[in-house]
């Protein structure tokens, strides 16, 4: 079987020209190179469970999900604009080609519970830094991030802030 990360396609000019979309669903539908990329984000949390894995919107909460089922924690969303019924918090922030806003209800963490923060690719680090911002505007205790694939072209490590590890499964 070959590795799981040759499942991952790359898509030209998606969603924008100059773009470069990396496209999990091949991934996602061989379970067992599936199963393999979630052992491999996993890896880094087996000897210090969360409470939560808090998934972003919308490919972070396909392993977010699945990392906490497999690590008996629980599932927290953050979600774009308007997908959540209570009360949200708010974190507006850049994209490499635009920006967003991302939102997680105001009592979907408790203060001090241990989160990891996860999403599906790492690029500018926008996205991720809006779900720190949510997981501290909380009181929650962010103790790292795990990504599936990295961009390091785009920088986005460095806009990582958090003393807390970020763990990614693979540089692409």
């Amino acid at each position: 079987m070959p590795h799981w990360s040759t499942l991952i396609r790359e898509i030209p000019d998606f969603p924008k020209p100059g773009i470069v979309f990396k496209d999990i669903t091949p991934l996602l539908a061989d379970a067992r190179a599936f199963a393999g990329a979630i052992d491999a984000m996993a890896a880094p949390w087996r000897d210090q469970v969360p409470d939560a894995f808090v998934g972003i919107e919308s490919r972070g909460f396909i392993f977010a999900a699945v990392l906490a089922h497999a690590l008996g924690a629980g599932f927290v969303p953050a979600r774009k604009p308007g997908k959540l019924p209570a009360q949200v918090l708010v974190h507006d922030y850049a994209l490499e080609y635009g920006s967003d806003r991302l939102e997680m209800h105001t009592d979907a963490l408790k203060p001090g519970a241990r989160v990891v923060l996860v999403d599906d690719v790492l690029a500018t680090g926008g996205t991720l830094r809006a779900a720190l911002s949510l997981a501290r505007l909380q009181g929650a205790t962010v103790i790292g991030a795990a990504v599936l694939v990295e961009l390091p072209a785009l920088g986005g490590r460095a806009r990582w802030d958090a003393d807390a590890p970020l763990h990614v499964a693979l540089q692409g």
